[in-house]
Parts: C-alpha cells; sequence; structure tokens
C-alpha cells in the first residue's frame, strides 16, 4: 500500500491527458523551475567569480593588516621578527607610503608612492608576478631613484620605460632661498599590471630612497604583513598589537577595502533573492496544475476513496505528482547552471568574436573577462531550496484533493 501513491502519481505524470492544457502548465512549470535554478547558479557563480578577483587582485597588492609606530620606527627589524613568528603570520615587509603628484611633460596625475625592499615585498606583495617586459623588483636600487608604477598610470603620463618622472610632495624644504616644495626626480625602471584600479594610482621606490625623500633615517612608516587566512585579519591586528603594547598601532584591509567587498555581499544577497523568485513562480506554477488536475480527476479520486483509499494516501498521490514536477525541474537545472558556470567565460569570448563586440572593457572594468567560481554549497542550497518550495507547494492541492467527497464526485458522472 505504501507504493499506491508513488504508482498512481507517477502514472498521472506520465500519462496523456485529456485536458492538453494541464500538460502544458506542467511542462511550463518543469521549464520554468529549471531555468530559475539554472540562472541562480550561474549568476552566483559570476558573483563569486568577480569576489574571488578582487580578493586575489586588490588584496594582494594591498596589506592584509599594517602594523604602525606613533614614535620613530627605526627599530622595525626586531619588530618584524617577532611578528613573523606569529602563528598565521606569513609574510612582514617594511613600508614607507605617502601621496604625491607625479609630473612629465605638461602631464600630472595624483598617485600613491610606497617605498618598499626587493627582496621582502614578495612575502607580502603579488607584485611580482605581474611586473612587465621582464623586469624584476631587483630593478629597484638603493640610491639609483628608479620607480616601478602601474601601467595606467604610466601611459597616462605618456613615460617609456628610461624616461625621467618628477615626484612632487605635499611638504615643504625651507632654505636660505626660501621655502620650495620638496620634489625628486625619479627614472621609470618598469611596469605592473594587475588588472585593477591600481594599476592608475601605485608607483613604488625603493625604501631607502623613499627614506631619503622623507628625511626618516633608518625609521619606516610601518611594517605590512600577509596572514594565510585573510578573514582573520581584525581579530590578528587586535592581538598584535596588545601583544606589541604601546605605541603601536594597527590597521587592516577591512578599514582599507571592507565597504567594497561589504557591497559585494550585499549585491550577491539581493541577487540571489530576486532570482529565488524565479523559482517560487514556476512553483505557484505547480499549485496551478494540481489544482487543475485535482479537479480534472474528480471521478478517479472518488473512485479510489470508494475502493478504500484514505485521505492521507490520496494526498500522498498527488505529492508525488507535484514533487516529481519539481525534482525533474531542479535536476534539470542544476546540470544546465553547472554547465554554463563551468563555460560562461569561454561562452563570452565566442559571443564576442561572432558579434565584434567587447564585452568587459579592460579600461572601465578591473578585469576583461567574465570570471566564474562555481561553489557547490551554493549549488546544494539552490537545489535545496527548489525542492522545498516544490514541496510546499503541493501541500494545498493535495489537501484540497484528500477533502473530496466520493458522492459528491460521482452524483453527475453518467
Amino acid at each position: 500500500m505504501a507504493s499506491l501513491p508513488l504508482m498512481i502519481g507517477l502514472r498521472y505524470t506520465r500519462a496523456k491527458r485529456r485536458n492538453h492544457f494541464i500538460s502544458f502548465i506542467s511542462m511550463t512549470s518543469m521549464l520554468g523551475m529549471a531555468l530559475g535554478v539554472a540562472v541562480l547558479i550561474l549568476v552566483l557563480s559570476v558573483m563569486n567569480g568577480f569576489e574571488r578577483e578582487l580578493r586575489d587582485r586588490i588584496l594582494g597588492m594591498v596589506p592584509h593588516l599594517a602594523i604602525k609606530n606613533y614614535q620613530d620606527f627605526s627599530q622595525w627589524r626586531t619588530t618584524a621578527e617577532t611578528l613573523r613568528a606569529v602563528p598565521g603570520v606569513e609574510g612582514v615587509a617594511p613600508f614607507i607610503q605617502t601621496q604625491g603628484m607625479l609630473i612629465q611633460s605638461g602631464q600630472h596625475r595624483g598617485s600613491l608612492v610606497a617605498g618598499i625592499l626587493p627582496e621582502l615585498e614578495p612575502e607580502v606583495s603579488i607584485i611580482a608576478e605581474h611586473l612587465q617586459q621582464g623586469i624584476t623588483l631587483d630593478a629597484l636600487q638603493p640610491g639609483e631613484f628608479g620607480m616601478i608604477m602601474g601601467e595606467r598610470l604610466a601611459r597616462f603620463l605618456r613615460l617609456q620605460v628610461g624616461d625621467q618622472v618628477t615626484l612632487l610632495l605635499p611638504e615643504a624644504s625651507i632654505t636660505p632661498a626660501g621655502i620650495f616644495p620638496r620634489l625628486k626626480r625619479f627614472t621609470l625602471v618598469g611596469t605592473f599590471a594587475v588588472g585593477a584600479e591600481l594599476d592608475s594610482q601605485l608607483a613604488y621606490v625603493h625604501l631607502e630612497d623613499m627614506q631619503r625623500l622623507m628625511r626618516l633615517g633608518d625609521s619606516v612608516e610601518g611594517l605590512r604583513l600577509r596572514l594565510d587566512d585573510l578573514f582573520q585579519a581584525p581579530r590578528m591586528t587586535r592581538e598584535l598589537v596588545n601583544q606589541l603594547g604601546y605605541p603601536y598601532r594597527g590597521q587592516d584591509w577591512t578599514q582599507t577595502q571592507g565597504n567594497l567587498f561589504q557591497a559585494i555581499q550585499m549585491e550577491k544577497r539581493m541577487i540571489s533573492l530576486l532570482l529565488l523568485v524565479i523559482v517560487a513562480v514556476a512553483a505557484f506554477n505547480i499549485v496551478a496544475t494540481l489544482v487543475m488536475v485535482v479537479t480534472d480527476k474528480q471521478a478517479d479520486i472518488a473512485i479510489l476513496r470508494t475502493l478504500g483509499a484514505s485521505p492521507a494516501t490520496i494526498m500522498q498521490i498527488f505529492m508525488v505528482q507535484g514533487l516529481t514536477i519539481g525534482v525533474l525541474g531542479t535536476l534539470v537545472g542544476v546540470g544546465l547552471g553547472i554547465l554554463l558556470a563551468l563555460n560562461v567565460s569561454d561562452l563570452v569570448l565566442w559571443l564576442e568574436g561572432l558579434l565584434g563586440i567587447e564585452f568587459l572593457d579592460a579600461n572601465v572594468y578591473f578585469i576583461s573577462y567574465l570570471p566564474s567560481d562555481l561553489r557547490w554549497a551554493d549549488v546544494r542550497f539552490i537545489a535545496l531550496s527548489a525542492l522545498s518550495l516544490s514541496l510546499l507547494s503541493t501541500l494545498y492541492p493535495a489537501w484540497r484533493a484528500a477533502r473530496t467527497q466520493p458522492a459528491e464526485a460521482l452524483r453527475y458522472e453518467s
């Protein structure tokens, strides 16, 4: 008896109905469910891809955590060794950072200029992996006042490797002849391109050159840290500052770049909610389909009741029918969504070549391709949500079928 609802429910799903409109609505419900699930998987994968690219590119260039000193920081090497021994810290490197104006041949652009040690910077940054024209960070030599800048920044200033550029600092030098702005001529020794906005904002020089220019002696502004888990940065900041004590202070990436990632997370949640509406509409179509089936099968229900079928059995029959539509739609949607998510980058490239247009301009966006990061946790959540909505959509029609009175249903049957 336990298999009776399953057998009859599947038979109703497979059978060619007299009412072809019901069959059309059933197929529409299944396709709507499949489309909603597939689109939701695809869009979440693309959002995850953008989040991954931002994390790898932008947070690969900015420090996960920075430790600064309110006073003189000339003993930074001792502090760096202490921090390297802390579990969770992958790398430590000193830095001096300032805002300045880069000027060349009538072109000028505000820029963030960072003084670094070439041998230690790869511990905390991906800059070495994105240098162009085969150069390395060793091109920055102390005393030579060389500079490596973002490719887009160099293009704006019309600079080629070997050209000179003037750095104007927002500080003044007092001389016997008067007060003059502090400026220094640098030679462009290379460019980098990470495909982010930093390509038009950031420049690197050797730490010793920056110390000389800023008149800091052996002192640095702070230490940049790379963590094995960047999402632990706020906790690590508090712990390290407490461990080092005054006059140290800390700043993590959530304070400098956190708004960007919070905006992405919010957008991802809102898009997910909106796309779930598509799945909900398909589930409501299942309700309409089952209500019409119940009306069409009044005589069958009455006969089953007279043969001894209980209201619970009748309810289970129509729940099986509705769930069959939902399960098939969900499975087709999951398969199609996974296929699209895994191949969306190649598909977009093919469309760009076919149509002769560029969907993502590298000069406008931080990447020139559509990234995708399929996460199985998202797939499970979407599939379970679709199945849950399918189950809920069967309850009212099945309950209505279970309340059918045999005598009433058969009264007008000839």
